[in-house]
């Protein structure tokens, strides 16, 4: 998964005309097709992510688990049944929500 972030995340910031010297937030989910979903985070200026709570929510808005990024700013859930999303909360302006139905293999 480093490998396929990394590039992306480098493309993210040099896409964008002067987010190279801002700290954005930077996330992303994968479905492993094991039914589990992998996700990484990290910021723009390539700050480790490590520790940021993370937070699956069910269609409702309902808290289904709150995990904490490993110390390669990963982790990795067992997939829920139905709607949910995945919350990165990085602190004030650094929240990223991804809809649980654009994480794909």
């Amino acid at each position: 998964m480093v490998k396929v972030f990394a590039p992306l995340a480098l493309a993210a910031v040099l896409a964008v005309p002067g987010l190279a010297n801002a700290h954005s937030a930077v996330f992303d989910c994968y479905d492993n097709g094991d039914g589990t979903v992998s996700c990484q985070g990290g910021y723009s200026d390539g700050s480790s992510a490590s520790g940021v709570t993370i937070k699956v929510l069910d269609g409702t808005d309902g808290l289904i688990e709150s995990l904490k990024l490993d110390s390669n700013s990963e982790i990795t859930f067992r997939k829920p049944a139905g709607d949910y999303k995945v919350i990165f909360d990085g602190g004030e302006g650094h929240s990223i929500e991804v809809d649980g139905k654009k994480i794909v293999q």
